[in-house]
């Protein structure tokens, strides 16, 4: 296989796993486990279906590790259309993966409160309760921020597709649209959370973008060139690099 295609699969491989992980931590476990006015019945949730909330927790850090790897092989993928451009979107990946490591105390905050330690019996329960709930609400709070950074890694990572030659130019720019998409969303959540769950519908395709790629690298990978070119990515170091 040539290694530009090989290396376009790799980075549609490593972003198809993000797909077991995200809607595992930040959807279904949320929904099953979180009841957003009771603090109470949230803490029974989360403490009867305890290794459920753990591996939520584990799947917010392998989903920032991954998103890491991502950035890795799209460096790798399209440093050769602008090092500046996949530069800046390999620093905007290392933000968000910071941030969604960070954010993830809050949730083991709230398991630690929700079990009651021993140097917390100063607090009753319906104290715990309140204080885990406040970090349950500080971690969706964080994912709405995190947000900001998931969209503007797109910007240059659009840029360099619809640059490169090798892939869509219309996915490029959708991924540039996709990026204004989420910073509408962290915006909206900041200033006007009422209305984030209907702008969150309204984006959806605007959202889709990110898919778009995804299929595009895992299942055509990339438009070998002809000629000998500059676009090439390096074989040598490691394999998803």
């Amino acid at each position: 296989m040539h290694p530009l295609k090989k290396s376009a699969r790799i980075a549609g491989a490593i972003y198809l796993s993000m797909v077991i992980t995200g809607p595992f931590a930040l959807i279904y476990v949320p929904n099953k486990l979180i009841m957003r006015s009771n603090a109470a019945a949230t803490a029974d949730n989360i403490l009867a279906h305890e290794t459920m909330f753990r591996l939520a927790i584990l799947a917010d850090l392998v989903g920032s590790v991954i998103f890491i790897c991502l950035g890795i092989a799209l460096y790798k993928l399209l440093s050769g259309v602008s090092k500046t451009w996949a530069g800046l979107m390999v620093a905007f990946v290392l933000v968000s993966a910071a941030v969604g490591f960070l954010n993830t105390l809050n949730n083991i905050a709230a398991l630690t409160l929700f079990r009651g330690a021993d140097f917390l019996t100063v607090f009753d329960k319906p104290q715990r309760d309140a204080l885990g709930m406040l970090f349950v609400r500080l971690h969706s709070r964080g994912i709405l921020i995190n947000e900001m950074f998931w969209g503007l890694w797109l910007f240059p990572f659009g840029l360099l597709v619809f640059r490169s030659g090798f892939l869509p130019r219309f996915i490029g720019v959708w991924l540039m649209i996709n990026c204004f998409g989420y910073v509408a969303l962290s915006v909206t959540a900041l200033f006007f959370p009422d209305y984030y769950e209907a702008a969150f519908k309204w984006a959806q395709p605007v959202l889709f973008g990110e898919l778009a790629i995804m299929l595009w690298l895992l299942i055509k990978g990339a438009k070998v060139p002809t000629a000998p070119s500059t676009l090439q990515p390096a074989t040598g170091g490691l394999a998803f690099r």
